[in-house]
C-alpha cells in the first residue's frame, strides 16, 4: 500500500542500520495494516459480547479506515514539519494506548472511539515511517526496501485473518488489540534507540487541519448514509440528508484545497487519467476485499455455525489468493498492458463473487471468494502502477497520498455497503442478505471493469 512521501533527500554515506530499521518500522507497518482484517474474524463475538448491532459493528471497520485515509495526507504533512522520527514515536504511542482502550472496552462507544483512536494514530505512524525508509536508503537499496514494504500489504491482509481465529477462538477477541501493546513498547523502546537523529525541519508551511476535517466528514456522512440505508432505506429523507451533506462536504473540501496556502492534495490531479482510473480500481478493489471478510465472517460463524478458528483457516486461501493475484500482476503487465488486465481482474473477482451468490455452501463460498480475490489482487497492481506510472518525480509522493487515501475510503465504503444490503442476514433474520451482498459485489465488479476499459490507459498513453 503506498504512502505519501515528501522526504526524498538522503545522506551522503548509506545509515549502518538502515536494513535493521527497515525491519522495526515494517513491523509497525504490518500492525496497522493488520488491524484493517484482524478485527474481521472477532466481529460477531464483539457484538455478542457488548451487545452491538450490525450498524456499531460496521464502524468497528469503518471508523479505524475512516480516520486513517481521511487524515493520511495530514500526517504526511506534518511528518514534514515537524520531523519523521517524531511523528513515527507519536504514532506509535498512540497506537498503543488506543489499542489498549479498545482492548478494555467493555461497551460500543469504548470499543469505537479506541478504533478512531487507532486509526488516527496510523494516520500520524504510516506516512512518517515510510519517509524514514526513503530517507535512509538510496539507489537500487532503496528500491528493494519500497519492494518489502510494498509486500507489506498482502502479508498483512493473510496474516491478519489467521491471527484474528487464533485469537478469538484462544484468549479471546479483545486480544486482537492487547497483542498490539507488547509488540508496539518493544518496537517504541528500541526505535527510539535505533532511528537516527534527525534535525527539526526548516519551513513554513502548515498543516491544512479545515481541509483535512471536511474530507473525514463527508467520507464519514456517506458512510452512515450507507449503513442506515440498510434499515431505514435508500429513499428515506434521513439517507437523502446524509447523502446530500456529503456532497456539500466534499464541494467545500474542493474549494478549501484551491484556495489553502498548504493544501492536502492538489484535486486537479484527480482530472488527470492515469490517477482518476488508478484511484478509481484502488477503491473498487479495497471495497471488494473488505466485503468478502466482512460478509465471510458472518456467513462462516453465525450462519454455519463455524467457530472463529476454523473460520480464520478457511480465510486463509483468500487471503493467499490475493497475494498470488498480486504477484502474477507484477510479473506480466508489462506485456499485457494496465487496460486488459484491470478489465480482466475485475471479471474474474465478477465470476468470483457471483458463486456464493448463486450457490449456498461453505466450498463454494471460500472457492468462489479466493477466485474473487485473486483478480482484486491483480487490481491492486494495476492501480498503484498506473495512477503513479506517469507522474513527474515532484508528484510521485502526493500522488501516493491519493492512492492511499482512497484505498483507506474504499475499506470504509465497502464495509458499510455490504452491511447495509446484507443487513437482514447480518441481524441472524434471513440467509438472502448474504446472496444480495455477492451479488452487489459482482454487479460493483462489472460495473468497474466497464469503466476501467474507458477510463484506463494504453501503456503508451499520455496524461
Amino acid at each position: 500500500m503506498a504512502q505519501p512521501v515528501t522526504v526524498t533527500t538522503t545522506s551522503p554515506h548509506p545509515h549502518p542500520q538502515r536494513w535493521k530499521t527497515l525491519g522495526l518500522v515494517g513491523v509497525a507497518q504490518l500492525m496497522l495494516i493488520l488491524d484493517v482484517t484482524v478485527v474481521a474474524i472477532a466481529l460477531p463475538h464483539m457484538g455478542a459480547d457488548l451487545g452491538l448491532e450490525r450498524e456499531a459493528l460496521t464502524w468497528v471497520v469503518s471508523g479505524y479506515t475512516l480516520a486513517f485515509g481521511g487524515l493520511l495526507l495530514l500526517g504526511g504533512r506534518a511528518a514534514d514539519l515537524f520531523g519523521a522520527r517524531r511523528l513515527v514515536l507519536a504514532g506509535l504511542l498512540l497506537f498503543i494506548a488506543a489499542s489498549l482502550t479498545a482492548g478494555l472496552a467493555n461497551n460500543g462507544p469504548m470499543l469505537l472511539g479506541g478504533r478512531v483512536a487507532q486509526g488516527l494514530a496510523a494516520a500520524i505512524l504510516s506516512p512518517a515511517a515510510l519517509s524514514l525508509v526513503v530517507t535512509i536508503f538510496d539507489g537500487e537499496e532503496r528500491n528493494k526496501a519500497l519492494g518489502i514494504w510494498s509486500a507489506l500489504g498482502g502479508g498483512g491482509a493473510a496474516l491478519g485473518v489467521l491471527l484474528g481465529g487464533l485469537l478469538t477462538a484462544g484468549p479471546g477477541w479483545p486480544w486482537v488489540f492487547f497483542i498490539n501493546v507488547p509488540v508496539g513498547l518493544v518496537l517504541l523502546l528500541t526505535l527510539r534507540i535505533q532511528l537516527p537523529p534527525q534535525p527539526r525541519p526548516i519551513g513554513d508551511g502548515r498543516l491544512d487541519v479545515p481541509g483535512a476535517v471536511l474530507v473525514t466528514a463527508a467520507t464519514g456522512s456517506l458512510i452512515y448514509a450507507l449503513i442506515q440505508a440498510g434499515d431505514r432505506g435508500w429513499g428515506t429523507p434521513v439517507t437523502l440528508i446524509l447523502l446530500g451533506t456529503a456532497v456539500a462536504l466534499y464541494a467545500a473540501f474542493v474549494a478549501r484545497q484551491r484556495l489553502a496556502a498548504s493544501p492536502l492534495m492538489d484535486v486537479r490531479l484527480l482530472l488527470r487519467r492515469p490517477v482518476a482510473a488508478g484511484t478509481l480500481l484502488i477503491l473498487v478493489a479495497t471495497a471488494l476485499m473488505i466485503s468478502v471478510f466482512f460478509l465471510g465472517t458472518f456467513y462462516l460463524q453465525d450462519h454455519r455455525g463455524y467457530g472463529a478458528l476454523r473460520t480464520g483457516l478457511l480465510f486463509l486461501p483468500v487471503a493467499l489468493a490475493t497475494m498470488v493475484g498480486a504477484s502474477s500482476a507484477g510479473r506480466v503487465i508489462g506485456r499485457a498492458g494496465a487496460r486488459a488486465l484491470a478489465v480482466l481482474g475485475l471479471l474474474v473477482a465478477a465470476a468470483g463473487m457471483a458463486i456464493p451468490a448463486l450457490w449456498e455452501g461453505t466450498l463454494t463460498m471460500v472457492i468462489g471468494v479466493s477466485i474473487a480475490s485473486a483478480g482484486t489482487g491483480a487490481v491492486f497492481v494495476v492501480a498503484s502502477a498506473t495512477a503513479l506510472g506517469q507522474v513527474q518525480p515532484h508528484e510521485a509522493g502526493l500522488v501516493s497520498g491519493i492512492v492511499s487515501t482512497f484505498h483507506e475510503f474504499g475499506a470504509s465504503l465497502g464495509a458499510a455497503v455490504v452491511s447495509s444490503v446484507a443487513a437482514a442476514s447480518i441481524a441472524g433474520t434471513s440467509t438472502t442478505g448474504f446472496a444480495r451482498g455477492f451479488t452487489t459485489g459482482a454487479v460493483i465488479a462489472v460495473t468497474a471493469a466497464v469503466l476501467a476499459l474507458i477510463l484506463t490507459p494504453n501503456a503508451r498513453s499520455s496524461q
